[in-house]
């Protein structure tokens, strides 16, 4: 949580080129109606109520589900060098060596684009 009186508890320090076109400091609803940047991550419209097995995870995807300044992704320590001191991050990004990740709704729109008939 933020040390500085100022910020949201959930904000960080911010280094002024992450400032730039980041988007609003205030909570938003999103196109889906839901209030993004309040805190109370309980609103009776969101997705979470209505949460199954049959649901597709990307119902919550994309930035309309994350407030560009109070996500508590910022708190994790390598965020704060990177958003706050401009140290980037050290090592490599994190993949599944064994495991392909690949969200099963991409491959279904590689197969139907590769099984359409040629226009030649």
């Amino acid at each position: 949580m933020s040390d500085r009186g100022d910020l949201d508890p959930f904000e960080i320090n911010f280094l002024p080129e992450f400032k730039k076109g980041r988007g609003p400091r205030k909570p938003f609803k999103n196109q889906y109606g839901i209030t993004i940047g309040d805190h109370m991550y309980d609103s009776l419209d969101s997705p979470l109520h209505e949460w199954s097995t049959d649901t597709d995870p990307e119902i919550m995807s994309g930035d309309e589900w994350v407030h560009p300044y109070k996500d508590i992704g910022f708190q994790s320590e390598e965020n704060r060098d990177y958003f706050e001191k401009g140290i980037a991050p050290q090592g490599e990004r994190f993949t599944h060596k064994d495991k392909d990740a690949a969200y099963e709704h991409d491959v279904e729109e590689h197969n139907k684009e590769s099984d359409s008939p040629s226009l030649d």
